[in-house]
């Protein structure tokens, strides 16, 4: 399922405008993506948890000299999926 067909069943769902439900998931993802972004987890209960993890530096290889190379630390966006989602999916 892509954005738009997630925004034709939420307005269908909620009986609203297909253009009010794109607004609306619009705003929901902007909110996690800022959250996220500051460093804030988001947690949907019965969904599952946005939060960022934090990669150390690390030693690397570049596979096709084989030579060692540093590899900087990053941040990641992680998901853990909550209850009622691993339910539904088993």
């Amino acid at each position: 399922m892509r954005k738009p067909e997630l925004a034709a069943a939420i307005a269908q769902n909620a009986d609203m405008s297909k253009e009010k439900a794109g607004q609306v998931l619009n705003v929901v993802l902007d909110e996690i993506t800022n959250s996220v972004a500051k460093g804030d987890d988001v947690a949907l209960i019965g969904f599952g948890t946005f939060t960022v993890r934090e990669r150390a530096a690390r030693t690397g290889k570049n596979p096709q000299t084989g030579a060692p190379l540093e590899i900087p630390a990053s941040k990641n966006v992680a998901f853990k999926p909550g209850k009622a989602l691993k339910d539904a999916v088993s």
